[in-house]
């Protein structure tokens, strides 16, 4: 084992703590449903950016480049001053839903370069101008720009003209689990002289201000020599103390509400959360506590750097005060020794024959993941009801967002989306992260899926929470899938299954099935209305609110999603059956549950209208009017293609230790003719005599794969179209009550309002759903084995294997990020200095999803949580389009 994974083995044993402390501090605290007690549920304008350094936050701490311990009592970050900026920059800038064009977006330059999963080491990069931060530009630019018009982004702001700026490197090697080291390394990377002003921050998450019968903690000077030492005093973590080297000016204040610039109301005290900026920035010497006491410090060093040149500053956040001794004696010792460590660990995950260019993509993409975690808490009753001695929140949230979600109690280290963009968690995009984690800590991975299905979590009526801005909308249902794939990563890596966890989650997942079945099936017919699902805007309507037309969406996905979760369910219950055979009853019951769903896609009951188009070969949504009439939505997109996610072989050897199973099945092919028809091939055995569970047949497969792999339709040269480009020039339209509704090719940003318009579904690539399709495909092939073979690109003449049309997709999607012939990255798109500059060409960023055409990152910039997945089909597939033939999937699973 290596040391890493030693540390992994010991926490998971608890015998040492070593994720006590990690990456858990938000990147944006401000602008959060959390903090909005707004009577109508103004998030963003409730509680702004021009607030947060000035205003206490109640449930949550943000900073930059941040750390905290798992219940973040402690905080630390780093907060920078050039000199210029009218304010001290203490937490990352961006502009909100109404002031961008393509909505909400972070405008700051950051890259998450190194993490190990104990977060024994860590690596962070800002990059700060040294002119003015230019807020106000960003914000008024992008208020007056149109849905046309790309964002306008910090580099077009001209601030980084010249190498103007400073790279600031923080890194962080833990000595023991409670001992951090921290360097922060900053590079002057312009032509001049610059100074800079860095205080590294330690602070307390204000628990004391409502309500509670907590003792207030308190940091103050503990002595001046050999270097300056704040010591830490709190009930909880215990004693602390920040060992600062050098001889920085020490300040103290207060995290408390700054009333009086706020609403103009007197503060209880002089010392507020926002007067390290008064005293950096105005030189308001009575700002900071003259008393060298407070519940937030910081560690004062002015720096100046000619051009070119670099300092270090070194800290050490520990449980010992080194009794007087210097705390820096063994510090490069041990931090060069962690470096090490941290590259023996990736030594084992990362693939050795990927380039240089590939392995340096994976070990961000892990960083990025494991950066991505944080600390969350939210009780929604506390925040429906109030806190004692606090004013009572406005009556109208007593009705209004997440109040009937009163038992959700969250106080947890959860794997987010984006900690700028999405600080909150979301159902669906948290089970793909589950899948890039598991390859570097499964234990990490197997307690996320856990946790959704906790009853202080999941609804009472078995309802997985969605994310914050609405905990009862509906994402796809892929726990099941993501729990059976870490299981089996797991299983591979340690040689031998987590049936524990394997069970606990089936018997939560079962409930989380039995609501699906209950709430979304409108008619009773197999045939689900999710509404929602994550897609967006990919329809012609707003899936998420009532329609236009009066009666509802009978979908494509949201029933594909229900026959892929039920094959998940039912592939779990067949492994956990292998040992306990009272599980073989519970699988026949999905087997069976597949089966009429499959059906109803094809044939919906007694009217014969199915999801299945068979003139165009392909999948649509069914719109189903009041009056009973009902016609498909012609739109080729994602929708169509989801079914081919319900897809499961079955093994001989597995079915034959299943009796009882096998006796069900048999007689369901037997006496149910009519049901058999629609789900693949149930008579002929395939390779290695599987049978196969699928809604799409062999006939049925190659015709929307006709489409899938066609140019002009999904296929981009960076992976599968959300929307076909065939509706470049043929939109689809449906006019209700005088009003055209359309839907258009746009594989960029979207031109459109419609809900989630910031996140566009209608032509970019987007990672979780191909991700899904070079599975289905391997699944497919497992089956129909090397014979089985379809144009690549449709109209090519080159026929290939499903499994090479997997692992060809899979390296469209990776090349995303890997430097062309030309030596450019497509993610990067024309950005100049991303492209060329050498202290920015190999800092790579995980958009949310990828331009339909050319492959440039769009959307939030640093979704890492499920575009991180791109490691594994590294890990999987390679990097090189015309690398070597990967061996039949006769021999080798997808699931592995």
């Amino acid at each position: 084992m290596t040391h890493e994974e030693i540390r992994l083995s010991e926490s998971g044993a608890r015998k040492k703590h070593w994720k006590r402390w990690g990456p858990y501090l938000s990147e944006r605290a401000w602008g959060t449903v959390r903090e909005d007690y707004s009577p109508y549920g103004n998030a963003w304008e409730y509680l702004p950016h021009d607030h947060a350094r000035s205003r206490a936050y109640r449930w949550n701490e943000d900073g930059l480049a941040g750390i905290s311990d798992r219940r973040q009592m402690i905080c630390f970050a780093v907060a920078l001053w050039n000199e210029r900026d009218p304010i001290l920059k203490e937490r990352l800038f961006g502009l909100t839903g109404n002031e961008g064009n393509h909505g909400e977006d972070v405008k700051e330059c950051y890259f998450y370069l190194d993490s190990t999963p104990t977060h024994s080491y860590m690596k962070y990069l800002y990059k700060y101008p040294q002119a003015e931060f230019p807020y106000a530009l960003l914000s008024q630019e992008n208020r007056g720009r149109g849905k046309g018009q790309p964002e306008f982004e910090l580099l077009d702001t001209g601030v980084f003209d010249d190498n103007r700026y400073f790279d600031v490197f923080v890194e962080y090697a833990k000595a023991d689990t409670e001992d951090i080291l921290i360097k922060m390394t900053v590079a002057n990377r312009g032509p001049e002289t610059a100074n800079l002003r860095l205080l590294p921050t330690v602070w307390f998450r204000n628990t004391w201000s409502w309500g509670s019968s907590r003792r207030r903690p308190e940091l103050q000077q503990a002595r001046l020599a050999p270097d300056p030492v704040i010591e830490l005093n709190h009930d909880q973590p215990g004693n602390r103390w920040l060992h600062c080297e050098g001889s920085p000016e020490l300040l103290f204040t207060e995290n408390e509400t700054n009333a009086h610039r706020l609403w103009g109301i007197d503060n209880g005290s002089p010392y507020v959360k926002d007067s390290f900026n008064d005293y950096i920035v105005y030189g308001t010497h009575e700002a900071v506590n003259p008393r060298l006491a407070g519940t937030k410090a910081a560690a004062h060093y002015k720096l100046t750097l000619g051009a070119g040149e670099t300092a270090v500053v070194r800290l050490r956040l520990a449980d010992s005060d080194f009794k007087g001794k210097s705390a820096f004696a063994d510090f490069d010792y041990m931090f060069a020794m962690r470096q090490r460590e941290a590259d023996e660990f990736y030594a084992t995950v990362i693939p050795h024959d990927l380039s240089a260019d590939a392995q340096n993509v994976m070990r961000q993409g892990f960083a990025g993941m494991l950066w991505s975690k944080q600390f969350y808490h939210y009780i929604i009753r506390d925040w429906l009801q109030g806190d004692p001695g606090n004013p009572s929140p406005p009556a109208e949230r007593l009705k209004g967002r997440n109040h009937e979600w009163t038992h959700l109690y969250n106080s947890d280290v959860i794997s987010m989306p984006d900690k700028w963009e999405y600080p909150w968690y979301a159902a669906w995009d948290l089970a793909f992260h589950c899948i890039p984690l598991a390859l570097v800590d499964p234990d990490f991975a197997k307690e996320q899926l856990t946790l959704m299905l906790r009853e202080w979590y999941m609804h009472p009526n078995g309802q997985i929470p969605a994310y914050e801005w609405a905990f009862g909308d509906v994402n796809p249902p892929v726990h099941a899938w993501a729990a059976w794939r870490v299981y089996k990563i797991d299983k591979k890596r340690k040689g031998k299954g987590d049936r524990a966890f394997l069970q606990r989650v089936f018997h939560k997942l079962m409930l989380n099935f039995t609501w699906w079945v209950n709430r979304k099936d409108a008619e009773g017919m197999n045939i689900f209305q999710g509404g929602f699902l994550g897609l967006d805007n990919i329809g012609v309507f707003d899936r998420s609110a009532p329609l236009p037309t009066g009666g509802y969406i009978e979908q494509s996905d949201g029933t594909s999603w229900m026959a892929m979760y039920t094959l998940n369910l039912l592939a779990i219950a067949l492994e956990l059956a292998a040992e306990e055979p009272c599980y073989e009853d519970v699988a026949s019951k999905f087997w069976e549950h597949f089966i009429y769903i499959a059906d109803a896609m094809s044939h919906r009951g007694h009217d014969g209208m199915g999801l299945w188009n068979e003139e165009d070969g392909f999948f649509y949504d069914v719109l189903k009017l009041p009056d009973g009439t009902h016609f498909p939505m012609k739109i080729r997109s994602m929708v169509g293609l989801i079914p081919l996610f319900a897809v499961e072989t079955l093994e001989p050897e597995v079915l034959d230790k299943l009796p009882d199973f096998k006796r069900r099945l048999e007689w369901f092919i037997d006496n149910r003719p009519d049901l058999r028809q629609n789900v693949a091939c149930m008579r002929t055995a395939g390779m290695g005599e599987r049978r196969l569970l699928s809604i799409v047949n062999g006939d049925k497969l190659r015709n929307i794969l006709k489409f899938m792999l066609d140019e002009r339709e999904f296929l981009s040269p960076y992976g599968i179209r959300a929307l076909s480009q065939f509706h470049q020039d043929n939109p689809y339209k449906l006019n209700v009550a005088g009003m055209e509704h359309r839907v258009d090719y746009e594989p960029g940003e979207s031109s459109t309002g419609l809900f989630g318009g910031n996140s566009n579904w209608r032509g970019p690539v987007w990672f979780p759903v191909n991700y899904l399709l070079v599975e289905s495909l391997q699944k497919f092939h497992y089956y129909l084995g090397d014979d089985f073979k379809v144009e690549f690109p449709t109209g090519s003449g080159t026929m290939l294997s499903l499994w090479e049309v997997a692992g060809e997709l899979s390296r469209r999607m990776t090349s995303i990020f890997l430097r062309d012939e030309r030596g450019r990255r497509p993610v990067f798109g024309n950005l100049k200095k991303f492209q060329t500059d050498p202290h920015w060409r190999d800092l790579v960023l995980f958009h949310e999803y990828f331009h339909g055409d050319s492959g440039a990152g769009v959307g939030a910039s640093h979704q890492t949580g499920w575009t991180g997945i791109v490691t594994k089909l590294m890990q999987q597939s390679g990097e090189s389009r015309q690398g070597k033939k990967t061996e039949s999937a006769a021999t080798r699973h997808a699931a592995d």
